[in-house]
């Protein structure tokens, strides 16, 4: 759309969701909650394949549910198709079968559906998302129970497994290829809402009455809305209180949304996966843990949270983890939950006595005497990312240090990072419930490369034995303690050898009004993430007058 037509679109009125004033329905229900964005491009086609994450449409995510929940926040287990479940060895995993659940045809959800599920995304693998059977051996039905064998102990696959969408047996047998189903007419799933009308413009769902907790949705429909018109017109419809929940960036959130309706307007950022400094590891003098433990006292966190991120971020905690959701997980004796503050006397200090000295015009020297000189490489199209660099880029520079900012694509910089072509960067930790995918993924050896070449998912080149088997342990320990000796030792890698510098946690946008709903999760009462929709819908009450 043309900058005119926006102008005009605004002037008018006219934002898209006419109709949607205020509606609060009989029977202690709520008539509907409109929300943003249903998915599927800007030509949106009926598609409620739950395995098909391209192109499947939003409500899937409320047709269609899941053994247990993991929550997003404080990765709690909540017990959802499956009421219980027990590790018999460390590679039999047995699921009790939530009893009386229906499918929204009426037919009965048993185990058969769920063995059903997870064969059909082993015949085939491109339905296999989630990388559910990448140490998976079997999965069958016995009763009502539901057996999990693994290749090897099967700890670190319990989170995958729990992402993985549950269909019936009695529809899903008699489609030809999975890979192309579009679901399209009358999907059945055992979730809260089923479908009830679709457009190119606005997608509807229903209450399902023979949802297997059905007394705990309050909510008669939920009605998504195309965002055709992008950011300025979404802001708009939010501001003006045009949705029950949306999930945008917004810039300055508190004049143009929460001022506008300070008693119904809220929102809340909890943290996602750490933003992160990446050095390359390979090159001097990233090279030289001393060099890096003094960067981690030079950077002003507080200045990126506050300007750069607008203050709608929190300061990383060096551990790795996400605090204070993964809380149970640190070391008792780690100040602070792992933040290091800003202390730039300390950070010049250390690199003085680590052999950095200072010259006669200030500039750092490396050990070859010559002036340290690099480059800080970030997307020069993510406006935040860059205000960031430039604070820690001038705090490297006060610390006599030559460096200098390059602004690449973002595609550019995605494959420098991969390959290894760069000094100094941006990375983003995995930020999930799964805490050896959290250490794995930037730190395990089997996921580097050379120089060169494209590393899996460790761009900084880090290679440590005692890492790779704290991350065995972790890996293959149902234990709950020995889980936490191993993230423990893990996480004195990441405070004494320093392989990347975690700045700020990356916000999970979540703006929602309480003029029709009340119960949303927020900062005091964290009860479900974001994206836990199963969860926080089963919380909604009809607000009171």
């Amino acid at each position: 759309m043309t900058g005119t037509a926006v102008v005009s679109l605004l002037l008018s009125g006219c934002t898209g969701t006419e109709g949607t004033g205020e509606s609060t329905g009989a029977g202690g229900r709520i008539d509907y909650l409109n929300f943003g964005d249903f998915g599927g491009g800007a030509a949106p086609k009926p598609n409620y394949n739950p395995f098909l994450d391209a192109v499947k449409l939003s409500s899937t995510g409320y047709i269609f549910e899941r053994l247990y929940i993991i929550e997003g926040n404080s990765c709690k287990e909540k017990p959802w198709l499956a009421s219980a479940y027990e590790w018999e060895t460390p590679e039999r995993l047995v699921f009790d079968i939530r009893p009386k659940v229906k499918w929204n045809d009426g037919r009965p959800f048993t185990a058969d559906d769920v063995a059903f599920t997870f064969d059909m995304i082993k015949k085939h693998p491109a339905l296999d998302t989630k990388g559910a059977w990448a140490n998976l051996k079997s999965v069958d039905a016995q009763g009502q129970k539901v057996v999990f064998t693994f290749k090897e102990a099967g700890a670190s696959s319990f989170t995958a497994i729990n992402e993985v969408p549950i269909v019936p047996e009695h529809i899903w047998s008699k489609v030809k290829d999975p890979k192309t189903f579009t679901n399209a007419k009358n999907p059945v799933g055992t979730g809260p809402m089923k479908m009830k009308s679709f457009s190119p413009k606005q997608l509807v769902t229903e209450r399902n009455p023979r949802y297997w907790q059905a007394e705990k949705v309050k909510v008669n429909e939920l009605r998504f809305n195309k965002t055709d018109a992008g950011g300025q017109v979404e802001q708009l419809k939010l501001s003006r209180g045009e949705y029950d929940q949306q999930g945008l960036y917004v810039p300055d959130i508190e004049k143009t949304y929460v001022k506008r309706d300070p008693e119904h307007h809220k929102y809340w950022y909890a943290p996602g996966g750490a933003v992160s400094v990446y050095m390359n590891l390979t090159k001097a003098p990233f090279k030289d843990v001393r060099f890096r433990r003094a960067l981690t006292k030079a950077f002003d966190h507080q200045k990126v949270v506050s300007k750069a991120q607008l203050g709608y971020v929190t300061h990383a905690s060096q551990s790795g983890l996400i605090v204070p959701g993964q809380k149970d997980f640190l070391p008792r004796s780690l100040p602070d939950e792992g933040r290091i503050g800003y202390d730039p006397k300390a950070a010049s200090a250390a690199l003085t006595k680590a052999g950095y000295k200072r010259d006669s015009q200030g500039r750092r020297l490396g050990k070859d005497g010559k002036p340290i000189s690099f480059s800080f490489k970030v997307p020069g199209s993510y406006n935040d990312w860059v205000a960031s660099a430039k604070i820690l880029t001038d705090n490297m520079k006060a610390l006599g240090l030559q460096v200098d900012m390059e602004t690449p694509t973002p595609t550019a910089h995605e494959e420098d990072r991969a390959t290894g072509n760069y000094e100094m960067t941006f990375g983003v930790l995995p930020g999930t419930c799964n805490n050896y995918t959290n250490f794995a993924d930037p730190l395990s050896s089997e996921k580097t490369a050379p120089i060169g070449e494209k590393a899996p998912s460790n761009t900084v080149r880090w290679k440590d034995a005692r890492t790779d088997k704290l991350l065995d342990r972790l890996r293959l320990t149902v234990d709950r303690d020995k889980q936490k000796q191993a993230v423990a030792g893990l996480v004195d890698v990441m405070m004494t050898d320093v392989p990347m510098i975690p700045v700020w946690y990356g916000a999970k946008w979540f703006q929602y009004k309480t003029t029709k709903a009340e119960g949303w999760p927020d900062e005091n009462d964290p009860y479900a993430a974001a994206g836990d929709n199963l969860v926080w819908l089963t919380h909604l009450k009809p607000a009171k007058d």
